[in-house]
């Protein structure tokens, strides 16, 4: 593949934040195995989904670029998802929560680049290029569906986590990463799985962000969509995994219709789903993702938006009624009759309005933290954002008076004001003071000896999110996980058993002669007697040819393989149901 094809305009508009989780796809580290693992699901998933996918799917591998016979390159991809406002970029396994939404708000899919091993063919917990490119990618070729991701990564990025959601996710990134990685001892799995079995057991009430997982995963990653009584396939991890999703359209899954209370609905990645839900339309999903959102501190604000983000024990932003937006990491609210008064960071604090930083209100002037008084002055009908320059002037809240301000809630601020800033609406947005004294009854929240003071105007919380106002803010280039993604091992056998498969795939290439598929077939069947795959790409090969002892040796073999690892005999089977029933063919791009 060629590295230098274009890439996509959307990716030049990534915050370095996003970028940093940004691999380089190295084709050439997909094996011959690797390719044929990525043949065979697709020549399936083509086959049954056909029949049981929404009709996008098929449409989507065309305008997307998938194609059957070849792991897609990342680079190729790109140049065909900007035709339909789309990028893809390639990244390490699972990624935070929060960052894999923000992709999606800039409507960039993120690939896991890494494949499967042929051991896990049928479904694998961890992110795999199988589930994320032809999972994800064929279904956003759906404007309406398109629009809904896009959507959803927006709102989804802004949840609030808890302190335990993060814990959550480096475990299960662990355990995806374990059960991938070849030859694992079983008691390092159990350990993962122990681990995030615990951590689900004690996850206290769920954080928004815990609540829109549950929904993308019963969405975007096991949705379906119809009816119940006859519901279609759209989420790319049953699109991707051969085993599931046949499974789901038994009566072994119930079906659900969805509605919001699938956000409470937890989720086991290792396990098969026992029930999943059924949109009547691409459009209902995008409803109750709205119903959802209008839950969430994003829109309520208040006491309890702040609340969350003190509890997320992470970097977040409230929005005042003046438009003035808070980042950094809460740590404390003075509460009044349930409204809050008075708030406080701890560390670099940054304000903002309209997501772009105040000149001078960077983390180098707040380095260690903010407060500031919330609400409206004590026997005041009018807050100061709603006072006219007259009515300023007339309660001495001008530039160079020394003035004593008492909120409600018996916050009480003395000092000089210096200046003033005001919104575009002409609104003063922080009033900052010399000499000054804040005070909560006999608590000292400021005093003269810390500098300037800086107070924001605003009479409620609008609004309460993760993450900053402005990302330029802050060096948010430090959240990489810590653990990396296990590579397939090289030996001996292996790499002769790749040969053997190169060989092959040369073969159906025409740049190698098909006679040589007895000497592959021997050396098999003598040095690699577990392996299915390579003896079913053979017999399809030996299938319109002349050698028809040839190929009657390799089913015998197969049949023997059946009966020596019946885990897998289904999946024989289904590779020659393949090749000697007729594939449906898959739209060609024009």
């Amino acid at each position: 593949m060629n590295p230098n094809i274009e890439t996509n305009p959307l990716l030049e508009r990534l915050p370095k934040h996003l970028q940093q989780f940004i691999k380089p796809q190295d084709y050439s580290d997909y094996t011959p195995i690797n390719q044929a693992v990525w043949r065979y699901v697709m020549r399936k998933n083509v086959d049954y989904l056909s029949k049981v996918a929404h009709h996008s799917y098929l449409e989507g591998l065309r305008k997307t670029g998938i194609e059957v016979d070849s792991i897609p390159s990342m680079y190729g991809m790109n140049r065909i998802l900007s035709e339909i406002g789309w990028a893809a970029v390639a990244v390490d396994g699972f990624i935070p929560p929060n960052a894999f939404m923000e992709f999606q708000a800039y409507n960039v899919l993120v690939i896991a680049s890494d494949i499967r091993q042929l051991e896990h063919i049928e479904y694998t917990p961890a992110p795999d290029i199988i589930h994320e490119g032809a999972g994800h990618a064929p279904i956003i070729a759906n404007p309406e569906y398109a629009e809904y991701l896009r959507r959803f990564g927006e709102i989804g990025c802004k949840a609030i986590s808890s302190h335990k959601d993060y814990q959550m996710y480096e475990a299960i990134r662990l355990l995806s990463i374990l059960k991938e990685a070849e030859d694992t001892p079983q008691e390092k799995i159990d350990e993962a799985e122990k681990a995030v079995a615990d951590l689900q057991n004690d996850m206290g009430e769920l954080s928004e962000m815990a609540q829109i997982r549950n929904l993308h995963w019963w969405t975007v990653e096991y949705g379906l969509i119809g009816t119940v009584e006859n519901p279609k396939i759209y989420g790319a991890g049953l699109l991707s995994s051969i085993g599931e999703s046949a499974h789901c359209m038994t009566d072994n899954v119930k079906k659900i219709p969805y509605d919001i209370s699938a956000a409470n609905q937890n989720f086991d990645i290792t396990q098969l789903q026992p029930q999943l839900y059924v949109t009547p339309t691409f459009s209902h999903l995008s409803l109750i993702l709205e119903e959802f959102a209008n839950k969430m501190a994003l829109r309520t604000g208040g006491l309890s938006g702040i609340k969350k983000l003190i509890q997320s024990n992470a970097l977040g932003t409230i929005e005042l009624s003046t438009g003035l937006q808070i980042s950094g990491v809460f740590t404390n609210v003075i509460e009044e009759e349930g409204k809050p008064v008075y708030i406080q960071t701890t560390g670099k604090t940054a304000l903002a309005y309209r997501e772009k930083e105040l000149v001078g209100h960077g983390t180098l002037t707040h380095p260690h933290g903010f407060g500031s008084p919330i609400g409206k002055l004590k026997g005041f009908n009018l807050a100061i954002e709603d006072m006219s320059p007259k009515d300023l002037q007339a309660y001495s809240i001008v530039e160079g008076e020394k003035i004593t301000l008492e909120f409600e809630g018996n916050i009480i601020v003395e000092g000089e004001i210096i200046t003033g800033s005001r919104n575009l609406h002409g609104e003063i947005i922080l009033i900052s003071f010399k000499n000054c004294t804040v005070t909560h009854g006999e608590t000292i929240l400021f005093q003269p000896e810390w500098g300037n003071y800086d107070m924001a105007i605003g009479k409620k919380v609008i609004s309460a999110f993760s993450g900053p106002a402005d990302v330029n803010s802050f060096d948010l280039i430090n959240i990489v996980p810590s653990t990396k993604t296990i590579k397939a091992k090289h030996t001996e056998e292996r790499d002769e058993l790749e040969h053997l498969y190169a060989l092959v795939r040369d073969i159906r290439n025409n740049k190698n002669p098909k006679t040589e598929l007895q000497s592959v077939f021997e050396k098999l069947k003598n040095n690699h007697a577990n392996d299915w795959l390579l003896s079913v790409e053979i017999a399809e090969l030996l299938k319109d040819s002349d050698e028809k002892q040839l190929l009657q040796e390799v089913l015998v073999h197969l049949d023997q393989l059946k009966e020596k690892r019946p885990e897998i005999a289904h999946l024989i089977a289904g590779g020659l149901d393949l090749i000697f029933n007729s594939l449906p063919n898959l739209p060609q791009r024009h």
